[in-house]
């Protein structure tokens, strides 16, 4: 490739002395390569004729090909420097159960079938200190409800509803579908998000106050809190596709939604690693539940 790439350059410098200047070559060694590529190839591809470098007709024939020899080579180079970029590579990502549970492994799954070595650092967060983590480097980007940070340029991603989620044996649980006011006074289990809450947010939204028993950080503490008959809880689908909690799940009138967006660190400052797995998940997000 180093004589096809001599060959280009002699052409775009106009002589055998700028392109070795500009490839770190001797005038010789360029010369050498030249003639052992016309060698090579049976026929002369340069004609010099006091001073200037020209083509020959069979060398204008194969210009096209040499050039996208060079510039597939280029190419090939780059891949070759990302890939060992990429070998010993980390992702910091900052996430919340739900995405961690369902989102996360058929990503990581599939990331590391073609990058094998890169290594994963989970942080679980809230929508409070996941931005603050980002804002330090602690990690490279994290999941939010871009709801919850209005000011922060947030990436929206996907939306999903919330659901009532009750005792067996509560009455509540024989009703096809829950309000607000309906659960108002009852034991209420918040999951703990940060500043934001998209259950609490909804109650102010109705002019309702809940009656909020116990915060906590872990969706599945919830659950098994809920069927424990300590209260009821609002949690997201995402999280009640797979659980086998004795518990009764029940959809909201009207409904509410969570969404998830996505806060990353400038792109010029993340690690190539980051990059690629953030372009793996917009190109998996229609497939994610």
């Amino acid at each position: 490739m180093n004589r096809l790439l001599a060959l280009q350059t002699i052409l775009q410098t106009g002589s055998f002395t700028a392109a070795g200047r500009q490839l770190g070559y001797s005038q010789s060694a360029i010369s050498q390569m030249i003639n052992s590529l016309e060698a090579e190839v049976g026929f002369p591809l340069l004609v010099r004729n006091r001073g200037e470098v020209k083509l020959t007709p069979d060398g204008q024939r194969l210009l096209p090909m040499i050039t996208q020899l060079n510039n597939d080579w280029s190419t090939f180079q780059e891949r070759v420097s990302e890939i060992k970029g990429l070998q010993s590579a980390s992702i910091r990502i900052g996430t919340i159960s739900s995405i961690s549970a369902h989102w996360l492994p058929p990503l990581i799954r599939g990331f590391q079938q073609m990058y094998p070595d890169v290594r994963f650092t989970l942080l679980q967060g809230d929508y409070t200190t996941i931005p603050q983590w980002v804002d330090n480097n602690t990690i490279d980007f994290g999941f939010i409800n871009p709801d919850a940070q209005p000011k922060l340029a947030v990436t929206y991603l996907k939306s999903g509803a919330l659901s009532a989620v009750l005792p067996l044996d509560h009455p509540l649980a024989q009703q096809d579908a829950v309000t607000l006011t309906d659960l108002q006074k009852e034991p209420f289990l918040m999951l703990e998000e940060g500043l934001y809450s998209e259950p609490l947010a909804a109650f102010h939204h109705q002019g309702l106050s809940p009656n909020i028993r116990l915060r906590v950080h872990d969706d599945y503490s919830i659950l098994s809190m809920v069927e424990a008959g300590l209260g009821y809880s609002i949690l997201a689908d995402l999280v009640l596709q797979k659980q086998d909690y004795r518990v009764a799940i029940r959809p909201l009138a009207p409904a509410i939604e969570r969404k998830i967006g996505l806060y990353q660190r400038p792109a010029e400052l993340m690690p190539l690693a980051s990059r690629r797995f953030i372009a793996y998940l917009f190109q998996h997000l229609a497939a994610l539940p």
